[in-house]
């Protein structure tokens, strides 16, 4: 007698997406919209003429100008250190990397403040001391250009250390045996193949640069027409309860930064820029 083929199991019904995406698409939502009213706030606030007025200002205009110059400077100087400390950290292994790793970390980790702080302590040192009687760093020019570079430097680090992990060693290996040494190596191959990246870290240096407050405040000061640099600015003005003028340069700030991470975005290297930030 035949026996009836078995029935395969019935496929369970198939649910929708929408709840799910709806769900995504609002909390998303409520982040985006929440910067842009931030956003829109500060244009609603301020004009043109407060704008003006804030350009006209030997003060701002100062720290403008300051501002870039060291900005400028610190992300040379990230870029100088950041560059061996990425390639060293992706292309060898030594005791206590990953120590080094967690240590590389603590400037993006730290609260601010807590690095200006350690870095007013640390020039009260005896080698501290000795290191200001040549140059001057507390409360001084140089003093925002460490500052900055403390917390800058992180980030290019991180992003170098993400570049050279996704570039091929083989270009490198095939330099290594028609007889390049490691030096060579890095300069004919590594580097021009880390440019994209370089790039990257060079933006996310000066924009983080550009934006430093706290060490800045705590360890070089806010001095009118010396150490006085755009967040101090800001600062500044809202102290003495000129709101208009501290929105002002805030825009100003806002500008410099969309303009510096578009570059990143457009000539720098997407995923290194996403998994840094």
């Amino acid at each position: 007698m035949n026996q009836p083929a078995s029935q395969p199991p019935a496929a369970p019904p198939v649910r929708s997406d929408w709840p799910f995406l709806l769900g995504l698409a609002i909390l998303s939502g409520v982040y985006v919209m929440l910067i842009v009213a931030m956003l829109a706030a500060d244009l609603t606030f301020t004009t043109t003429g407060h704008l003006l007025a804030a350009l006209r200002s030997p003060e701002i205009r100062f720290s403008i100008r300051l501002s870039l110059i060291t900005c400028t400077l610190t992300t040379l100087l990230a870029l100088w250190v950041a560059v061996p400390i990425g390639y060293l950290m992706s292309r060898f292994r030594f005791p206590g990397k990953r120590l080094v790793d967690a240590i590389l970390d603590i400037p993006i980790v730290l609260p601010p403040l807590v690095i200006g702080l350690s870095l007013l302590i640390l020039f009260q040192t005896p080698a501290g001391k000795a290191i200001e009687r040549i140059v001057p760093f507390t409360y001084a020019v140089a003093g925002v250009v460490l500052a900055q570079f403390a917390v800058a430097c992180a980030f290019a680090v991180r992003t170098m250390l993400v570049t050279f992990d996704q570039i091929s060693q083989r270009g490198e290996q095939v330099a290594l045996t028609l007889g390049c040494n490691r030096a060579a190596a890095f300069w004919s191959v590594a580097l021009p193949e880390a440019r994209r990246g370089l790039l990257t870290a060079a933006t996310l240096a000066w924009a983080r640069a550009l934006g430093e407050f706290g060490p800045i405040l705590v360890f070089a000061g806010a001095t009118r027409l010396r150490t006085e640099v755009l967040p101090t600015t800001v600062f500044l003005e809202l102290s003495v309860g000129n709101i208009e003028a501290a929105v002002a340069v805030s825009l100003l700030m806002i500008v410099a930064s969309v303009i510096v991470l578009t570059l990143a975005r457009t000539f720098g290297l997407r995923q290194p820029l996403e998994r840094v930030l």
